[in-house]
């Protein structure tokens, strides 16, 4: 349990690369003069460049939570390498709806995620 619930965590924090740093990058790469700059004025991004920036912001809210939870899981060895997995399918799936626009499945996908976190954190009563 333990070396999978790492594992996770790792792959989670891939998942953050490319959420905060690797997908905005890639994004904004006609906007390079801008990204090298001290960004003071304001830059045009486009609308799933806006989009991938918003599920940025959400992704990092639950974030410290799902750390906090697997790490927790791990000291205390309470078994939520299953809960931990959903929530990385649902994180990376939601990261996918959210930048190509579709905006009920991307609902229903950040709900799956917070039921994960919850049922994490029940898991320790």
């Amino acid at each position: 349990m333990e070396l999978i619930m790492q594992t996770l965590i790792l792959l989670s924090l891939l998942l953050a690369l490319l959420h905060i740093w690797l997908l905005p990058m890639i994004l904004n790469a006609k906007n390079m003069e801008y990204l090298l700059s001290n960004r003071d004025g304001a830059v045009e991004e486009s609308a799933m460049s806006g989009r991938v920036r918003r599920a940025s912001t959400n992704f990092k809210e639950s974030f410290p939570v799902f750390l906090a939870l697997c790490l927790l899981s791990i000291i205390v060895e309470v078994d939520n390498t299953s809960l931990a997995m959903y929530w990385l399918i649902f994180r990376a799936l939601y990261l996918i709806a959210y930048a190509a626009g579709i905006i009920y499945l991307r609902t229903l996908l950040w709900f799956g995620s917070l039921v994960c976190l919850i049922m994490m954190a029940v898991s320790f009563v």
